[in-house]
């Protein structure tokens, strides 16, 4: 069943691009994610209490949680959806956001003693080429100086996050460690709404779908996978699939609302999943 665990996140992550993008119309971005990860943190603690889980631990090990919550759910989450929402393209904000296993493999070494092949970093090339192809990105028109600097900002987020999350594996269990990092992320998002919007969520019936969407396949879901593969696996090899994200998000938004997708997107995606194979295969 692990085996499928990689395929199975992609799947799940990917389709997070398309809820999100529903869940955007009918309410403002950090009340939507504030929302989303309260409702998160309460399943992710009754879990462990099902469990008989141990949820309090020593402090320092909660706060850890609780400031990878804030790097994964608030800055970065917080960021991407803040940046579409002042007007930066999405083909942009995801092309800064994909180049964070490029640079989780730079780091990982140093940080972890992981050896990065050649064939990982060629694995990295292809993937990295197969998901520019698919986002056709247009540098002609003037991009918002804030949103490229919230983007880059969402980008050293996730990387962080993720290096920070494979020293602290181990220490809480997987379920009592997500709901605290729901908790960072609620309260994050909770202080960016107050600060840069006026909040508001309109309960329609294709907001409850993309929420309950979001809830329970990404956060349960893809979010519980990373965290598992991050934990038991090698981060570089681990983050060289969200290379696959963007091509995958092109195929799923072709079959369920209806956007283009070209002969250039099947090509990236191809180009992209040998990349991946190349840089994960042992």
């Amino acid at each position: 069943m692990t085996q499928a665990f990689p395929l199975i996140f992609i799947l799940l992550w990917s389709s997070a691009f398309i809820s999100g993008k529903v869940i955007v119309q009918d309410s403002t971005p950090f009340a939507a994610l504030a929302f989303r990860f309260a409702i998160v943190s309460v399943g992710f603690f009754l879990f462990s209490l099902i469990k008989k889980e141990k949820i309090f631990g020593k402090v320092s090990n909660i706060f850890e949680s609780l400031s990878t919550g804030i790097l994964f759910h608030g800055i970065y989450l917080g960021g991407c959806w803040y940046a579409f929402y002042i007007g930066m393209p999405a083909a942009i904000v995801a092309l800064i956001v994909t180049l964070q296993p490029i640079l989780t493999n730079i780091l990982s070494g140093p940080l972890f003693g992981e050896k990065i092949t050649w064939k990982q970093w060629l694995g990295i090339v292809f993937g990295f080429t197969g998901s520019l192809l698919v986002l056709g990105i247009d540098f002609q028109n003037e991009l918002p100086r804030n949103g490229v600097i919230i983007s880059i900002v969402a980008l050293s987020a996730i990387t962080i996050g993720t290096l920070w999350q494979k020293k602290l594996s181990g220490k809480l269990s997987l379920a009592v460690n997500n709901g605290y990092q729901a908790i960072g992320g609620c309260l994050f998002n909770i202080l960016l709404m107050f600060l840069f919007e006026t909040p508001y969520i309109n309960f329609t019936l294709n907001f409850i779908l993309g929420m309950s969407h979001q809830i329970l396949l990404v956060s349960f879901g893809a979010f519980t996978i990373l965290m598992y593969l991050i934990k038991s696996g090698s981060v570089s090899k681990t983050t060289t699939l969200f290379f696959l994200v963007p091509p995958t998000s092109a195929v799923m938004a072709y079959f369920f609302i209806n956007e283009n997708l070209t002969i250039i997107d099947i090509l990236g995606l191809i180009i992209a999943t040998f990349g991946v194979y190349i840089a994960t295969r042992k």
